[in-house]
């Protein structure tokens, strides 16, 4: 293997135009849809206010130490996953966790190309005008119908990746940053008007309520690791991103001021999602336990009985469309990354052949809701399910829980806070504190995650 092969050959590494660009482009990749669309429906199904505090203590005991791990080590290594772990522990084993997280990526881009292409084509929809007067039983048909007949769905799709692969083929700071710097603050104010909306509603502070303040009484073992799951996925960490985000980071920058601006905000959007969706679904007397399909389904419908709902239709899902689009660059770089870094290959050639071969790898995906319904993968899952179980049920916790493992205990507490802290003279705040939690809490966190997401899919 042509080891560092970009730079043997005299190729300067790409860097972040500064801390700003690497901020967006992170908050990018971990606000997908797992923030506007997951996160909601997790939330209605686990009782509203009190599933939120549990998911922010966890965001706190474990999304951000394992965010300052992966983004360290990128950054000390300016490699990819694979390639940071072979240069801080080489001849050893810890490299398989940067190909368990990028195997991860390939196939979560796989599979979320094919709902990225759902959010295109009801993009289109709703600003044609189609939400227009759509009731909840008229908007699952026209789901079914959608997703069942094979041709429209794979054109979304391809379409999805090709904007996906333009990104990325343009580069870090002309392609990822641009995008991002673009893209973050419209998905801002996307947000913030429909908030606005929503929150205006006749009867709104009921969903506010419902989100905002926790009944204990609805917590059950199954809430917490839920939450445990949902901070984990929220931050993006696990898949390897953020240490090839990282690789990209000036060693002149401080990391944990960083990771701190991409925590909060990141946590802000899914917050904001909650109450662009609640406070509306409760005004017009929908259930918010309605669970995945609430996006696809109810909210078309909510839409349709709001006043200029056509528009704010349109604006939401053009919101979920920018966060699926922000998260597959990120998703896509992993892989195009340790191409570069390992066998030498330019951006445009990576870019072409990684993301054509995901796009036929998202294909058996998309045709599991029509042409290969009766196909059956992993634990007789269909083939869309099964792909999503084996990345973010298996190879997602597994990747995090190695790496967690890895900063605090074979490489070390203490380098990896010096290394955070970059070349500035700040002291690095709450040593003890940290090392406690990247030792003990985040693992144990981690590994329950791990052994939960496995038995509860059994």
């Amino acid at each position: 293997m042509a080891q560092d092969s970009a730079e043997n050959q005299g190729q300067p590494r790409e860097q972040w135009s500064g801390t700003f660009g690497f901020i967006l482009a992170s908050i990018g990749s971990a606000v997908g849809l797992g923030s506007i669309w997951r996160f909601p429906f997790v939330t209605g199904e686990n009782g509203g206010g009190a599933f939120v505090l549990i998911y922010l203590a966890c965001i706190l005991l474990m999304g951000i130490p394992v965010l300052l791990s992966e983004i360290v080590l990128g950054r000390s290594t300016q490699r990819n996953p694979v390639g940071a772990f072979r240069r801080k522990a080489p001849d050893t084993p810890w490299f398989l966790a940067g190909f368990i997280g990028i195997t991860a990526t390939v196939l979560i881009l796989a599979f979320y190309s094919t709902v990225g292409g759902w959010t295109l084509a009801y993009t289109w929809d709703a600003l044609s005008g189609e939400f227009g007067s759509i009731t909840v039983g008229q908007a699952e048909a026209r789901f079914g119908s959608f997703i069942g007949e094979p041709e429209t769905p794979l054109l979304w799709q391809a379409l999805f990746m090709a904007l996906t692969m333009a990104i990325c083929y343009f580069g870090l700071e002309k392609g990822i940053e641009r995008t991002n710097k673009f893209l973050m603050p419209m998905l801002g104010v996307l947000l913030f008007v429909l908030v606005l909306r929503s929150v205006t509603l006749p009867g709104a502070m009921e969903g506010v309520h419902f989100l905002l303040y926790p009944d204990w009484s609805d917590v059950s073992l199954t809430t917490i690791f839920e939450a445990l799951g949902m901070a984990f996925f929220s931050l993006s960490v696990g898949a390897g991103a953020m240490i090839t985000y990282g690789s990209f980071l000036s060693k002149k920058e401080s990391v944990p001021s960083a990771i701190g601006n991409v925590a909060l905000f990141s946590t802000l959007v899914s917050l904001a999602a909650g109450l662009a969706i609640f406070p509306a679904v409760f005004s017009l007397g929908y259930e918010p336990s309605t669970g995945p399909p609430l996006v696809f389904i109810t909210l078309p419908a909510v839409f349709a009985h709001m006043p200029a709902g056509a528009l704010f239709a349109a604006l939401f899902f053009l919101l979920l469309t920018v966060a699926a689009l922000t998260s597959a660059i990120s998703l896509l770089e992993v892989p195009l990354r340790y191409a570069g870094d390992e066998f030498g290959w330019p951006r445009g050639k990576g870019t072409l052949l990684i993301g054509g071969f995901i796009f036929l790898l998202g294909i058996p995906a998309t045709l599991s809701f029509n042409l290969l319904s009766d196909v059956k993968g992993l634990a007789g899952l269909p083939i869309f399910d099964s792909m999503d179980f084996l990345a973010s049920n298996v190879l997602l916790p597994l990747s995090g829980l190695v790496i967690v493992l890895f900063a605090g205990w074979k490489w070390g507490v203490s380098r990896l806070l010096s290394e955070a802290k970059g070349t500035s003279d700040n002291g690095m705040p709450f040593k003890f504190m940290w090392g406690f939690i990247l030792r003990w809490i985040a693992p144990a966190l981690m590994a329950i995650v791990f052994i939960f997401q496995i038995v509860s899919s059994l």
